[in-house]
């Protein structure tokens, strides 16, 4: 495929090879774009804005309503696409897809809500006969991010917002999918979009994303990846507004009234969908002592059943790493924590990218298990002895982007969304629990920000205050 740089699908002698991550066969490759490159779309991107702005947000609404549309009509390709390029299994992808209609819907509907207010002046000293009101205005030009995890619905959480504000936008998808972000951009040239407002440039981090992060006109930032990579982007952006959506170890605490059959249930989902690749991917269980081994033993049939292998086929539930290396560095920390006294109750096999789903019982904080991101298929279980020490486990990390507890004693619950240091709360349920219109984002080593339409719009402009004096 091309890229879309400055009005026109472009390509370029050297390429980038996108490969299946399950059996390494080619699929396509896409152009490997030059720091020039970035100069070239941002100076687009100029003008684009200026269009952008222009635009009434009833005319965004319906551009974006459109897109949705034409995403829901096109759902089949687009989860093929995703499946292929990213490893996902094809069952997911296909509620990918419908994720991504809804947030480009969701984010049409906000730029119908775009406004300000009027400012109660009149509660200051000397300012009779004065009115005050905000107007909120677009950043300009938003320089949109995206992983490889979900490659479709994370760029519209980034894309659609962007463009319901009135911004213009340059889009780097991840190297290893830009396929589906591509096809995201033919379907909003379809539905109406001004050619100069988008860009999709696809490179690697240093030649576009570096470069594109540190451009003085770029107004506005929004990265999802590693918490080291997003400090990076922070140090080179300087006086930029950023959204960074980074990574997490998710807790989920069983507490002794847990419905333990829930629980296995919901840890056999959030702990290993998408190979474990999920930023709210259940990683650490926080079993209450009294119910560790009866949890076990509802756990591992469930996790033992999961199929693995091409992520294409229907009845897989586990396909591939996206790369061979992330596949051999879980199967080593897997190594390092038996080695550190942990038990490996099932899985740890590799084969190539396609690492069977495990569980490591008699986890500690010591090991990386617990205390990095592991992103990939695999849960550590840890026991806690009360209430007190589930909630101490549960913030003993760097990260807080999500966090669970099943319990029926909604004091406990409410304590937990109280004293748990994290994002996003799920009361019975994993932490791998997300609806798209919804505030998401992270506290701590997580990130800044919050995406979700509603709120990714209030960051992706800028507020004016206005006051008119008498004459």
């Amino acid at each position: 495929m091309k890229f879309f740089l400055s009005g026109e699908w472009q390509d370029r002698d050297e390429v980038i090879e996108v490969c299946n991550p399950f059996d390494g066969s080619l699929i396509d490759t896409v152009p490997r774009a030059t720091p020039g490159d970035v100069d070239r779309a941002v100076g687009s991107a100029e003008q684009g804005a200026l269009t952008m702005a222009g635009m009434t947000g009833y005319e965004r609404f319906e551009m974006l309503q459109k897109v949705a549309l034409l995403i829901r009509g096109r759902a089949d390709d687009l989860a093929h696409a995703i499946s292929a390029e990213a490893g996902k299994p094809i069952t997911e992808a296909r509620i990918e897809v419908g994720r991504a209609a809804q947030t480009m819907e969701l984010s049409g509907e906000e730029a119908k809500r775009l406004g300000g207010e009027v400012l109660p002046l009149d509660g200051s000293q000397g300012v009779r006969d004065r009115i005050g009101l905000t107007l909120r205005v677009p950043c300009g030009i938003v320089a949109a991010i995206a992983p490889f995890n979900f490659p479709l619905n994370l760029v519209c959480h980034k894309v659609g917002p962007a463009l319901a504000a009135g911004n213009a936008v340059i889009l780097k998808p991840a190297s290893d999918t830009p396929l589906v972000a591509l096809k995201l951009v033919e379907l909003l040239l379809e539905a109406g979009m001004p050619p100069l407002a988008l860009s999709c440039v696809t490179g690697g981090g240093n030649d576009v994303g570096g470069r594109l992060c540190a451009d003085s006109r770029v107004r506005k930032i929004s990265f999802t990846g590693s918490r080291e990579v997003g400090e990076e982007i922070c140090r080179t952006a300087g006086l930029k507004k950023v959204t960074m959506e980074l990574g997490s170890n998710c807790p989920l605490a069983v507490l002794p009234d847990a419905d333990l059959d829930a629980v296995s249930s919901a840890i056999a989902v959030s702990g290993f969908s998408n190979a474990g690749q999920v930023c709210i991917s259940t990683q650490r269980v926080i079993a209450h002592r009294s119910v560790h081994d009866e949890l076990m033993q509802q756990l591992i049939p469930k996790v033992e059943s999961l199929k693995t292998g091409d992520q294409l086929q229907e009845e897989t539930k586990v396909g591939p790493m996206i790369r061979e290396r992330d596949a051999s560095r879980v199967e080593s920390w897997l190594g390092e924590a038996v080695e550190q006294g942990g038990g490996l109750l099932c899985g740890g096999e590799r084969s190539g990218t396609v690492l069977t789903p495990a569980v490591v019982d008699a986890a500690s904080r010591e090991m990386k298990i617990c205390s990095e991101e592991l992103f990939g298929p695999a849960v550590a279980v840890m026991n806690a002895t009360d209430v007190d020490d589930a909630i101490r486990l549960s913030n003993a990390s760097e990260y807080g982007l999500g966090a669970g507890v099943f319990t029926k004693d909604i004091d406990v619950a409410m304590r937990f969304a109280r004293e748990v240091h994290s994002g996003n709360i799920q009361i019975n349920s994993g932490p791998m629990w997300r609806a798209d219109l919804m505030p998401y984002g992270g506290l701590k080593g997580s990130g800044l920000g919050k995406e979700g339409p509603k709120y990714a719009v209030e960051e992706m402009t800028e507020m004016k205050t206005v006051v008119i004096h008498p004459t």
